[in-house]
């Protein structure tokens, strides 16, 4: 009987094995089928794949600690922040973001309108010129509208010595330290955004169908209201997404000027080291954040408009008659408040501050940090940058879809949440690199990546794949591909895009501002120390040196557009 048991038993054994080893490569190649269908056919090889999987995990990390302990920061803190501080801000950053995104597109669209399809004096220099604010940050712009319209300011001055003025309008009305102040210089320093896109959509409008609507008898007015701007809508909810994030994002303008929205907010909480109520109220705002790129989104499918005809003319300029002068007026106006006032006023303090002695060694010191921080940081993204856009153009799956939408994570919020969540990761879980420099470039790599992935992916789309498959039939892995034959074949795209993650860099005060080290001050953040003391003559060449670097991207902006 035991025998014949155990021999049961062992032909049981022997079926099991049998069936185990069918099974086995049936399970291996079901899932290597999965994993061949999910890329297409063209799977990666592991080391690009982990070398982009890691990158998208690093850029993603701040939200996500900041979103988990806003989570945990106790139901009385939530519930003593909703009953006034949250309603309160929310009603101040919604009314200026509102108002500053609608003001800058009426600016925008008139401008490019005048710029491009008007006959207005000088229009080919007007184009460049009006994009010139992009130059000027606008934490530097508000220093200078406070040396001109602040309680000890120009107009101050000229208001008293000017009897009339006080007769009519009172002992000085103009305060920049309002809703309005801030109001105008943040539309002062992004109206360029609309009026960037909205030009070039013009440029490209086709006449065909103006002529058709003046056949029909309609005149100019007509025809923008109905023919042109429903081609420009695309245009307008582009620049207006790009200024609603931006207002959204700002901390040094808002800081200038005493008005507190959310990014001001979670800044104070922060130095005031209550780091969960500043949580609370990053995950508010990272919910407006995404709030508003779902709606554009949505907009953005359900309005299309296409030109169909084949028949390309180019748009006529239009004739401004007898308003020439009261056009030009304005397109004048709006240039000397954004660029010439603030150049000249800073201009004019930085001869007061050489003259002063303001150029020394502390000032070569604050412009090595920043030079030092910002190469650091752009050459990480340069590096960091390749496999996510390789992996997205030459093995598009789900995979290098989330890894790149992950990357855009840090670019799309402000920077106060980005440092927020730099300074509880490396506070609690890397303290070795807490208060170094490094974590300030890493974070400028989270805010800034997107930057380098966009001018590299430009130049990528150009490289015909057939390259990349002819450097893997000779035996080249699809990291030594990327490595050895794509990123020198694009590497003027990539410098480009290291570019502009320095310059933004050096531009960034409020991650400077958080998780810079004792010490380690750099351009933005002196201007903003040196400006709130009222020391404009320290201040203002480290703001003009900025505004100098800072047209390196408009160079490239004035290309793309």
């Amino acid at each position: 009987m035991d025998k014949d048991n155990r021999q049961k038993s062992n032909q049981n054994e022997k079926h099991n094995a049998k069936v185990g080893e069918e099974t086995s490569p049936t399970l291996l190649h079901f899932f290597r089928r999965k994993w061949y269908s999910l890329w297409r056919g063209n799977p990666p090889g592991m080391i690009l794949l982990s070398w982009g999987v890691i990158v998208g995990i690093i850029m993603s990390i701040p939200i996500i600690y900041v979103v988990w302990n806003s989570l945990f920061a106790g139901a009385d803190r939530w519930r003593r922040l909703l009953d006034g501080r949250i309603p309160q801000l929310l009603w101040d950053t919604f009314s200026l973001t509102f108002a500053v995104t609608l003001c800058a597109l009426i600016i925008g669209v008139s401008l490019a309108w005048i710029v491009v399809r008007t006959d207005v004096p000088g229009r080919k220099h007007w184009q460049w010129l009006m994009a010139l604010p992009l130059v000027i940050p606008p934490y530097v712009g508000a220093v200078t509208y406070i040396i001109v319209f602040g309680p000890s300011g120009w107009m101050r001055d000229f208001w008293r010595d000017t009897p009339w003025l006080v007769d009519t309008f009172g002992n000085y009305p103009l305060n920049i330290y309002s809703f309005w102040g801030v109001f105008f210089v943040l539309t002062m320093f992004t109206y360029p955004y609309v009026f960037l896109i909205a030009s070039a959509s013009l440029r490209k409008m086709n006449r065909n169908f103006e002529e058709v609507a003046r056949s029909q008898g309609m005149n100019t007015s007509q025809i923008f209201w109905k023919v042109n701007l429903p081609f420009l809508r695309p245009a307008i909810g582009a620049g207006a997404i790009l200024i609603s994030l931006y207002v959204l994002s700002d901390f040094g303008a808002i800081a200038m000027l005493r008005y507190v929205t959310f990014t001001a907010a979670i800044y104070f909480q922060q130095a005031s080291f209550d780091t969960a109520a500043a949580s609370v109220l990053s995950l508010v705002l990272i919910i407006l954040t995404v709030g508003i790129l779902w709606i554009e989104s949505r907009t953005r499918r359900k309005n299309k408009y296409y030109q169909t005809t084949n028949s390309y003319k180019v748009p006529d300029t239009l004739p401004l008659g007898k308003w020439k002068p009261f056009t030009l007026l304005y397109v004048i106006v709006i240039f000397f408040l954004s660029v010439i006032l603030p150049i000249a006023v800073l201009i004019y303090w930085s001869i007061v501050g050489i003259e002063r002695g303001a150029i020394d060694e502390r000032f070569f010191g604050f412009a090595w940090n920043s030079l030092k921080v910002s190469g650091f940081a752009a050459l990480l993204c340069m590096v960091l940058a390749m496999p996510i856009i390789y992996l997205k153009s030459r093995y598009p799956s789900v995979i290098s879809s989330a890894i790149d939408k992950l990357s855009y994570a840090g670019y799309a919020l402000p920077g106060v949440i980005v440092a927020l969540g730099f300074v509880f990761i490396f506070n609690n879980h890397i303290p070795w690199l807490y208060n170094t420099f490094y974590m300030v470039a890493l974070a400028f790599v989270v805010r800034f990546l997107p930057q380098a992935m966009q001018a590299g992916e430009a130049s990528l789309s150009l490289v015909s794949p057939r390259i990349d498959e002819a450097a893997r039939s000779l035996g080249y892995p699809p990291w030594k591909v990327m490595i050895k034959v794509i990123i020198p074949t694009i590497l003027p795209g990539v410098l480009a895009g290291g570019a502009l993650v320095f310059v933004s860099s050096i531009k960034e005060l409020p991650a400077t501002l958080m998780l810079r080290p004792p010490g380690f001050d750099t351009l933005a953040v002196r201007v903003y120390y040196e400006a709130s003391e009222a020391l404009y003559h320290q201040a203002a060449p480290a703001a003009l040196l900025i505004v100098l670097v800072s047209i390196i991207p408009l160079r490239y902006l004035l290309k793309k557009y």
